[in-house]
């Protein structure tokens, strides 16, 4: 099994380049089914999750051809009459995104509980709720879901949940569902907006995207694009967070800073400043980070919300930030009951946090963190790669295990960070 060396306590410098955002590429793939036309995506990321959602597409009929570095197009001029490969769905969250194409274009589909990342209860229900509601019958049995449609027909529906995956999976359904469709309480993060943008490339009628109401007017047919994904949000939030604990001066190239104001707003309670140049974003070196109270020296919280509220994903970098802030703060991720349990391995380095509770963590810093030569084991994407912020801002040597999990969601992390300075090595 492979692991991470770090030797921590180097500053990094120099210009990183965003990869392509996961969260927008696992939907994009899936629209591939809806369309016998060619769909180009570019600026995929080369990650586990992406590898394995390919090679589920082609197990399901399609023609899949790397083009060039990043640059994928799909045909699916025909779907036959087989269901997603088991073992290959449950290896990733994102394989339900596939009955709404699957039920659009051939009318029937059965589906394995999905895989993913072991931070809580993640609901399905929202999805299952909006394909009924389109038309689609939904028999869940322990192990399966098992989905039929005679046509889809176009509903008004209010999503339960400002789910960002039962919004795509609402979406992918109605494009070509008869008649118009209302998505209200709609999730819209920037993979969200991504999908909707490359969908009526495609040829979808879609109004309202990037607010929480989408109204879309199905169509007989989709037909092929050329789309380039946008940067990975949760990406450039990480290495926002890594420079500032590393007090590295980096310029993450292509970033779009628009989509990072609320991480402004959340980061800037712990000190961290960049400036905007132009799509850049550049975080500057050496600062000095000191939590900035509320009014009347109240003790501030950063707390996860739907877009544009701070997202829940980069709660974990937070974390690592606090530990390295004067001052305290109140750490709270509302939406999933096991994301801060990594807080331990934190708390063995030399940080001072209190875990309250499943969705809270009282954070006292700055705290000096040493190494954990014993090895520190990832236990999803996102803690794993706060876990390798903390190694790489610590003093001494860290060993990072299971970092297959970071893999997934980081393309060639340790190639890129070492290029800009950091000691970190892949060790089979």
């Amino acid at each position: 099994m492979e692991s991470f060396v770090i030797e921590g306590g180097h500053r990094l410098s120099g210009t990183i380049t965003p990869s392509g955002n996961k969260n927008a590429a696992l939907p994009l793939l899936a629209a591939a089914l809806l369309t016998s036309g060619r769909l180009i995506l570019r600026n995929v990321p080369d990650i586990g999750d992406v590898q394995i959602k390919l090679a589920l597409l082609e197990q399901l009929g399609v023609r899949v051809d790397q083009v060039a570095p990043h640059v994928y197009a799909l045909t699916a001029a025909a779907i036959p009459a087989v269901d997603p490969d088991v073992a290959m769905a449950r290896r990733i969250r994102t394989s339900p995104l596939l009955a709404g194409p699957l039920l659009a274009r051939r009318g029937h589909v059965t589906l394995p509980r999905p895989g993913g990342d072991v931070i809580g209860r993640r609901r399905l229900d929202t999805h299952f709720l909006a394909l009924r509601a389109l038309g689609a019958a939904v028999e869940v049995t322990p192990t399966s879901y098992i989905l039929s449609a005679d046509g889809l027909r176009g509903a008004d529906i209010f999503l339960d949940e400002m789910s960002v995956t039962g919004t795509e999976q609402a979406v992918l359904a109605a494009v070509l569902a008869e008649g118009h469709t209302t998505i209200g309480n709609a999730a819209s993060e920037p993979h969200v907006q991504d999908l909707c943008r490359c969908l009526s490339q495609m040829g979808a009628q879609i109004a309202g995207i990037g607010t929480n109401l989408l109204e879309i007017e199905g169509v007989p047919s989709l037909g092929g694009a050329d789309f380039t994904i946008g940067p990975d949000f949760m990406e450039v939030g990480s290495l926002i967070g890594l420079a500032a604990v590393t007090g590295s001066e980096l310029r993450l190239a292509g970033a779009r800073p628009r989509d990072h104001r609320m991480s402004r707003i959340a980061f800037g309670r712990l000190g961290v400043t960049w400036r905007d140049e132009g799509d850049d974003i550049v975080v500057p070196g050496g600062q000095e980070l000191v939590v900035n109270h509320d009014l009347h020296g109240a003790i501030p919280k950063i707390d996860s919300a739907p877009w544009p509220g701070f997202n829940p994903d980069l709660i974990s970098t937070a974390l690592v930030v606090a530990t390295q802030s004067r001052g305290t703060v109140l750490i709270h991720e509302k939406m999933f009951e096991s994301r801060l349990f990594f807080a331990d391995r934190l708390i063995g380095m030399g940080a001072k946090i209190v875990l309250c509770d499943p969705h809270r963590a009282v954070v006292v810093g700055p705290s000096q963190l040493y190494g954990e030569p014993e090895g520190l084991p990832s236990p999803d994407i996102r803690a794993g790669m706060a876990l390798l912020t903390a190694a790489l801002c610590a003093k001494g040597r860290s060993v990072i295990f299971n970092i297959g999990q970071i893999d997934r969601g980081y393309e060639r992390i340790d190639e890129r960070l070492a290029a800009l300075g950091a000691r970190i090595e892949r060790a089979r």
